[in-house]
């Protein structure tokens, strides 16, 4: 997924609490799903960084042969530069593209 074409906002914005109770009428399972969906998001991010840092690597790393990449360091600036897991989790919530279903209440109608 390219998270730079996402249209999301990079910093802190006031949102109306009413509008995560809608799915579950509990903001705490709201909060819980979007938290769950936030690791998801920022464990792909991990994964895409590392495989493009690891193109870099050398094999002999020490102190002495340590120098300036630009290409990692422009790879390093686009993943500073993209919205936090966070603030997409909490979009995909509000758009209604994130599934969640709590077995306990599976359980409770059987």
């Amino acid at each position: 997924m390219d998270y730079k074409k996402l249209k999301i906002e990079n910093t802190t914005v006031t949102r109306k609490m009413r509008k995560f109770d809608e799915g579950s009428n509990n903001i705490y399972e709201t909060v819980a799903v979007i938290s769950k969906r936030a690791n998801q998001i920022a464990s792909v991010m991990k994964e895409d960084l590392d495989a493009k840092i690891s193109e870099f690597a050398t094999p002999t790393d020490n102190l002495e042969e340590i120098f300036e990449n630009r290409e990692q360091i422009e790879v390093s600036k686009y993943f500073e530069h993209l919205p936090k897991p966070t603030l997409i989790a909490i979009n995909e919530y509000l758009n209604g593209e994130v599934y969640s279903r709590n077995p306990l209440d599976e359980m409770e109608d059987n």
